[in-house]
Formats: C-alpha cells, structure tokens, sequence
C-alpha cells in the first residue's frame, strides 16, 4: 500500500510532465521525468522490458529528499515513464532513498536494494545522516517496503567503518541461487572500500569480507560499485569522490574508476591488475550495467558532473535537469574497457552524407553535415609528410555560440570544449585525454543528442561525454585544421522514433 508521500509524488510528475514538451528533451537518452535526477538505479532486466529507476527529487530541477523515479524500455532508447517507485517515507528512510540496484527472486517478485537515509542529531548539535540497506519488493509497478528494513546498519559494518558513508549496494544472484551485494564504505583513515555481504535468500544478510581498499590511491570515499565478469576477467566500477588528477588519466573532483582484474569466488578474492577512468570527459558518474538477454554487458551513467549542476539555473522555467549517458556495450580487449554505441542506434540512422579524402587547411563546412541529433564518424590522417598541428570539429554551432572537439596529433591529446555553448558560469568547460595515435590517424564517432555529445575514441578505446544546453537553433558543424589534414566523414540524422 503506498503512501501519501509517493502518492503525491505520483500526482505531480504525472501532471507536471505533461507539461514538458518531447522536444524540450533529449530524444534517445534518459531524462527525468520532472525535477530533478542524478544516478541510474536499479538497472535491471524483468518481465521482458528493462528497467531503469533513477535518484530523483520529483519537485524542483535541483537535489532535494531522493525518491526513485522509473522508467522502462524495449531497446534502452525509447523510454517509457512509469509511477516513481520508491519515496522517503519510512522512519529508516525519511530523509532520503539513495542509489541501489535490483533484481529478480524466485517467486517472480522484483527485489529493490537501497540505501536509506536518516538524519540524526550528534553530540555536537550538528546533524548527520545516518545510512542503511533496505529492501522492497513488487512487481515491476508498485513496491513495497520490507517489514524487516533495514536489513544492513552500523552493527553490520567492519570495525573503523562509518555509519554515515555506507551506501549504493549492488546485488546479484549466484548460479547456486544464493545472493551477493558489493556496497560502498569509509574505513577509519578517510578513503574508499568495498565491501562485501552475502544472503542466502535476498532478505537476510551479512558481511563477508572487505572486497577491495582504496588506501587513498583514487580519490576518497567509493560510490556506485558495479561487479560482474566481462570477456574473462572481473570488473570493479566505482565513483570515487575528491580526486587529484594523475596525468590525463584521472581528473579532480569526482571521477570515475575502473578496476580490472580476476575473481576467485571460492575465497571472495579479486586480484587488481589494470585500472583506468571509464569516461574523460566532463559530464560521467555513477555507472551501472546489466546483462541482457543477448548476453551483453551494458553500462549507462549519470551524464552530469556533481560540480557543474549550477550551469542549468540560468534556464528559468526548466523543469527537468539531469540525463543519462547513452547505452553503451562493454568489453575488454588487452587489459581496457572498451565502450561503443549500443548497437540498437544503428536502427535510428537516416539521411545518410559521406565525404572521402577531403583534404583542407584551414575552416571548412560540408553541405548537409549539421544538426543536434546526429551520428558523426570522423577518421582522419596527416594530408601530407608534414604532421598536421591541429584538428578541430565545431558542433551546436551558430555566429554565437558552439561546442568543440580539438585534437593535437604531436602530444596525442584530446580536447573537449563547452566554453561558447552559452553557460554565463565559470564552472569546468574543458577536458583534456590522451589518445592513441600514429602519424596522425585518429578515429572519432561523435553522437549528438540536444543536450550532450559523447565521443567514441578509435573504436571505443576511450569515451567523451559533456552536456550543452545551447539552443536548438544552433545547429552548425565545421571543422578546422592548422596544416593539412585528410579527413573521411560519415554523418546520420538520428530520428529517435
């Protein structure tokens, strides 16, 4: 039976949605319903459809007490908005419902596992928020709280672990039928840890073991784990909080990591041996994956940066703020994890303008290669001995305003760029990577979608992402070279329908 505070929620997205209109959102990327949203939850397969639940503050386009807001698709492109499923409305979780993930029990019953949030006043007068693992069941519509909530608290954590960053389980079922769940944790010297618990039936729980230590190397606290095995490894995915940059390959502020490694189940132990960031640029946090029935491994993130979220209130009246990343299909190839296009994009492709071996110098347009909902493949090489200085593609481009990817061959760095889409903040509007490159060969697959580009790195090597709230009128593509550049172009519209 629900209650008065997700009935209201209920009421309201249901009427202020309606006053969204489909062109004021991305077209195959997943916006909140109204409000605001912030990381993908509970990322799951169940009764033929997939299912994406997402952090969310139904009344205003800012964070406020987290429900789960829902949606559902047949293909992750097309998104259908069911009733917000969860609301703080328990005394374990009154100030918040945060991230978590679900899946299928026996009996047919979807299983949601969160974190739920409650502030409790300290000995300082100050006030902190106390978190714990929660259940709810239901059936793909309606949920409801298990009677025994919370099924994981303090007196579940190791010793030196804090009450107060304990959150964003991640749960799997065994091919035994038992359960496990990764969570995210703070030990005593201030880092990230993840940690593992196990359950026999999906309700009753305890700790096994600290699964993997950060000991400061990446960031501070860990948020969002995701574990699973891909192309014969293991693969840890966290968000780790309060970076410092290490070369190109991390960045400050809230990041994200990827840990590849092997996974002996009989003893719980994963063994690290590669780590990267999983995307570059500036809008990514918060991934999570599912497996679908084809047996891939597809991860889509929260495309928005927790220190940029200022840059949409200059949108009086927006009634929305926050998307996903589009879908992507994972693999491992040497040691990296490689992300492409969900390949059910392909589907969306229309009007198709290629243009081989355009050879140029200076600025350049090409007839009918513009638009904001586009699929761009680019591969370039030096138009001559000479090694090009500079390769640059302009997008969401009018005489004001654009958005730019620029690529230096002799230092191999990649560069995006927002500083003209049109924000008035000084927030990050830059992010630089650094790619594999030979003689200035480079493959670049941009997917424009209104609001944001993501850019695929030679063959998925390495992604891009960035939002831009420039106006859709702005929809110019040019492209820039100091010395000669040869360039291939590919360009699809992307319907969307």
């Amino acid at each position: 039976m629900s209650s008065q505070t997700l009935r209201e929620a209920r009421r309201y997205e249901e009427a202020t949605g309606q006053m969204i209109a489909p062109e004021e959102r991305p077209a195959f990327h997943l916006s909140t319903r109204v409000g605001w949203t912030n990381d993908p939850n509970g990322f799951s397969y169940y009764k033929g459809k997939y299912h994406m639940f997402y952090q969310y503050h139904p009344y205003a386009p800012y964070w406020g007490p987290m429900h789960w807001g829902h949606a559902v698709s047949k293909d992750l492109l097309h998104w259908e908005y069911l009733p917000a499923a969860l609301a703080p409305d328990s005394p374990y979780d009154r100030d918040g419902c945060f991230s978590g993930s679900a899946v299928e029990l026996p009996d047919g019953r979807q299983l949601l596992m969160y974190t739920g949030v409650l502030s409790t006043p300290q000995p300082d007068g100050t006030m902190r928020e106390m978190q714990t693992q929660c259940l709810a069941t239901g059936d793909g519509i309606d949920y409801e709280k298990y009677s025994g909530n919370p099924v994981l608290d303090a007196g579940d954590l190791p010793e030196g672990s804090s009450k107060y960053d304990f959150r964003d389980p991640k749960v799997w079922k065994k091919e035994d039928g038992t359960y496990r769940c990764v969570i995210g944790s703070r030990p005593a010297d201030g880092s990230g840890q993840i940690l593992l618990y196990s359950s026999p039936d999906g309700f009753q729980w305890k700790f096994e073991k600290v699964l993997v230590e950060n000991k400061n190397r990446y960031g501070l606290m860990w948020e969002c784990p995701d574990f699973f095995a891909l192309d014969g490894k293991q693969v840890l995915l966290v968000s780790p909080q309060d970076m410092l940059p290490e070369g190109f390959e991390y960045h400050n502020g809230n990041g994200t990591l990827c840990l590849i490694g092997t996974y002996d189940e009989k003893t719980d132990t994963f063994t690290e041996e590669y780590n990267q960031s999983i995307d570059y640029g500036i809008d990514f946090y918060a991934p999570q994956t599912v497996l679908t029935p084809d047996g891939r491994r597809v991860m889509i993130g929260w495309m928005q940066n927790w220190d940029t979220c200022s840059i949409h209130t200059q949108n009086r009246g927006v009634k929305w703020f926050g998307q996903m990343s589009l879908p992507r299909e994972l693999s491992i190839k040497n040691g990296r994890l490689y992300q492409k296009p969900l390949r059910e994009l392909d589907d969306l492709r229309r009007n198709k303008i290629s243009y081989e071996d355009v050879v140029f110098t200076d600025t350049i347009r090409l007839d009918g290669i513009e638009g904001r909902r586009v699929d761009l493949e680019i591969e370039l090489s030096a138009g001559e001995e000479e090694l090009y200085k500079k390769f640059a593609v302009r997008f969401a481009q009018n005489e004001q305003y654009h958005t730019a990817v620029s690529f230096r061959p002799a230092e191999r760095i990649l560069k995006v760029d927002r500083k003209f889409s049109g924000s008035r903040r000084a927030v990050i509007h830059q992010r630089r990577c650094e790619v594999n490159s030979e003689n200035g060969k480079l493959k670049l697959r941009l997917i424009l979608d209104r609001f944001s580009v993501e850019i695929f790195v030679n063959d998925g090597e390495k992604v891009v992402s960035a939002t831009m709230f420039t106006g859709q009128e702005a929809k110019g593509i040019s492209f820039f070279a100091s010395g000669r550049v040869k360039m291939n172009v590919v360009k699809y519209d992307l319907t969307g329908e």
